[in-house]
């Protein structure tokens, strides 16, 4: 059945990513330059949709501003606003379509072979794209008898099937009738799993295929980080900025038009610098590392396996590793971020309420946008820095820092007379 619309979900707010997602709606968070549902729209066009309905809410404004119409990506795009956040199944019924169309989620990384599979098989009610994980405790868990869909768990406290949700679907418009009928579920919101559970206990056939290709799910910072490498390692190596003399390039480097790499910098890609950017001298860029545009990585800084994003800057002396940087920051010099533990245990880090184990034996910090830190300042591993927070000199950050906070090192400081009085 040929599909040749697209909804792609892209009203939430990514809350397991804050505090970058305060300030940035988790679809345009960059991967490797580009926003992720950038990657969403190419691959859904790679697959033969020529038009898409995205459905926007939180940060609608960036997200509008940035794609247009659709014309720079080669598609017809439509905007329909979800404006109070209730779940999946209220997000899709924004779109309202009268014929089969395709839909995605917005924050699921997924290629142009995942989207084909499916649309390749579809001939009913739903058809889903499912992946094999390790841990299907935090997805949509699905029960099949061959390829008939039986039964959708979200979140299921007990193990069902190692077959999980992918966010991957088409839909005759029959899906419409099912989201008008959809209860409100336990965590107060309309799930899109209960709409396809109501097809199925209407008599419709629900199949669930089994994807095989690029898929990323990207729930956390730590999960972002690996999708950005991966990203990374597939993009094509471009140099359209300068190369000043005595710069040493080992592996894959993207560098943008008007980016400048100065003199006695040590690149080990792959790396992406966005335009306008200048690194160094006598940088030390090293493995997975994205650059945005207009940053600045100055004199003696070293940066590893990490996202720094737009109008950022570090400028002189400064370790980041393992990390996410948000954009518009500045690190004052001496800025050091920890990324291992010193018992050698893997690292934690707070996602919501909760303390969860990030499975890494490191991982660095994750800063929101426009925090600035002082002189000698250090970032111990797991932290979060909400936006707009300042960082005074010689602080170490040993616990999460809250959106505009001013955080300062005491000192009590004696005169040499007062101190010699005392002996």
């Amino acid at each position: 059945m040929k599909v040749r619309k697209a909804v792609v979900l892209a009203a939430g707010r990514g809350k397991r990513l804050e505090p970058l997602t305060l300030t940035t709606p988790k679809v345009m968070l960059p991967l490797a330059g580009k926003p992720l549902l950038e990657y969403i729209l190419e691959a859904a066009r790679e697959a033969g949709i020529g038009e898409a309905v995205l459905v926007v809410g939180h940060g609608r404004e960036r997200i509008e501003e940035y794609f247009g119409d659709g014309s720079a990506w080669n598609m017809q795009l439509e905007y329909a606003l979800q404006g109070e956040l209730m779940g999946t199944a209220h997000a899709l019924g924004k779109a309202g379509l009268d014929e089969d169309f395709l839909a995605l989620n917005g924050d699921t990384l997924v290629s142009q072979d995942c989207i084909k599979e499916v649309l390749a098989r579809h001939s009913t009610a739903c058809t889903m794209g499912l992946r094999k994980v390790e841990d299907p405790a935090s997805y949509g868990a699905v029960r099949l008898d061959g390829e008939r869909v039986v039964e959708v768990v979200e979140k299921p406290r007990e193990f069902v099937s190692d077959l999980v949700n992918a966010g991957i679907y088409a839909f005759s418009p029959k899906v419409f009738e099912a989201i008008a009928e959809t209860p409100v579920s336990e965590r107060r919101e309309y799930e899109l799993t209960t709409a396809i559970q109501l097809l199925i206990k209407g008599g419709e056939e629900v199949r669930g295929i089994e994807v095989k290709g690029l898929w990323r799910d990207i729930g956390n910072p730590w999960s972002y980080l690996d999708t950005n490498g991966e990203m990374l390692r597939g993009m094509e190596a471009r140099i359209e900025g300068e190369m000043e003399e005595f710069v040493k390039v080992k592996g894959k480097l993207h560098l943008g038009k008007g980016a400048v790499v100065r003199s006695g910098t040590y690149i080990e890609g792959p790396v992406y610098v966005g335009e306008g950017s200048t690194v160094g001298p006598n940088a030390y860029l090293r493995g997975n590392v994205a650059i945005g545009k207009g940053c600045r990585i100055g004199n003696g800084v070293e940066i590893k396996n990490s996202v720094v994003m737009d109008g950022t800057h570090i400028p002189h002396l400064s370790y980041v590793g393992d990390s996410i940087i948000g954009r518009d920051c500045n690190l004052g010099a001496g800025t050091l971020v920890g990324n291992l533990r010193l018992d050698g245990k893997t690292v934690k880090m707070h996602i919501g309420e909760r303390q969860v184990d990030t499975g890494r034996r490191k991982m660095g910090c994750v800063v929101g946008d426009g925090v600035k830190t002082g002189l000698n300042s250090m970032i111990n591993a797991g932290r979060k820095i909400g936006p707009g927070a300042v960082i005074g000199p010689g602080v170490i950050v040993y616990r999460d820092i809250p959106a505009g906070a001013f955080v300062l090192l005491r000192q009590d400081l004696k005169s040499e007379r007062e101190a010699l009085k005392r002996l």
